[in-house]
């Protein structure tokens, strides 16, 4: 018999100061979240057409995208799912400079 597994979400978590973050969750929760193997989104370029283009599209060669790691993030402003297309992007982690 197999057990049941929460299936993870691929997101982009923005904050109330300003905060980007790229991860997996298995749950969305306004006030916190636990974000596996989540990258902090340094800096995006005018490409990427504001944080929602980070969820459609994800970063591109001109962002700077930091190192994955798993933490929890508070005070949530959104929660954007990941296009498949954008979650290579951001595995990607492209650091431009």
């Amino acid at each position: 018999m197999a057990k049941n597994v929460a299936k993870e979400i691929p997101v982009v978590v923005t904050t109330d100061k300003r905060g980007v973050f790229f991860g997996y969750v298995t749950e969305i929760y306004k006030a916190k979240m636990s974000l596996r193997a989540a990258r902090l989104c340094v800096y995006w370029s005018a490409d990427c057409k504001g944080f929602m283009g980070l969820g459609a599209k994800g970063p591109t060669k001109s962002c700077k995208i930091g190192p994955p790691a798993n933490i929890t993030v508070f005070d949530i402003t959104s929660v954007v799912e990941c296009t498949p297309e954008a979650v290579k992007a951001w595995e990607a982690a492209p650091w431009a400079g």
